[in-house]
């Protein structure tokens, strides 16, 4: 069962390096909240996704999160990979955004793998290249976008990310995903409310009429 999964989701790779993912990796299932990787740790393993969604972001002192990238099926988090290279600290946290399952790699086999095989190489440079993107574009959000703009840009990325339309949270919640203050969240929500962007419940923001 799970060669066929490996299978379907990277048939770019070589058999060999399939063959090597499935006996030296670790097939795991994890509920939503479930913290994979945690700031300031030392990475003993990193996730490649199956299914499912994992939120990668920083956090500040007081508790706050910036989101810099989702994770989808069939990636890699790449800043957990450099932190792997460089035998540092882990600078980010990754968080199951829902019921995910995920192959967990051993990071003494990165070095290996990356002169080994050339499609992992390839792999690891292009996942790289992609988070570099989506890390500058959440700089340019940040830098150029007005709040109210950034706030129907996050929900509009995690319905092109997740398929979802419903965020399962509290406005607080959605304040510190965007780095934001829960006042300033919740009056911009009533707006999109009035508007007819969102519809509020409690634990609850149904975005639909943002993905139309």
């Amino acid at each position: 069962m799970q060669e066929e999964i490996v299978k379907k989701r990277f048939p770019f790779f070589e058999s060999g390096l399939r063959d090597a993912i499935l006996n030296e990796g670790t097939y795991r299932e994890f509920d939503a909240g479930e913290e994979l990787i945690r700031e300031d740790q030392f990475i003993r393993s990193f996730p490649i996704v199956i299914s499912g969604v994992i939120k990668v972001c920083r956090t500040d002192e007081a508790g706050n999160e910036l989101l810099l990238y989702y994770l989808r099926p069939g990636e890699v988090c790449t800043v957990s990979l450099i932190c792997c290279m460089d035998r540092t600290r882990s600078r980010v946290k990754a968080i199951t955004e829902e019921a995910t399952m995920a192959i967990l790699i051993p990071v003494e086999l990165l070095d290996n793998w990356m002169t080994q095989y050339q499609t992992w190489k390839e792999y690891v440079m292009r996942s790289i290249q992609k988070r570099f993107d989506e890390l500058l574009n959440a700089l340019d959000s940040i830098a150029f976008l007005k709040m109210d703009e950034r706030l129907e840009k996050f929900f509009r990325d995690r319905f092109h990310t997740t398929g979802s339309t419903q965020f399962e949270g509290s406005h607080q919640d959605v304040a510190q995903a965007m780095n934001s203050s829960r006042e300033v969240i919740s009056r911009l929500l009533k707006q999109m409310e009035k508007r007819g962007m969102v519809v509020l419940s409690r634990g609850r923001i149904d975005y639909a009429p943002l993905c139309d």
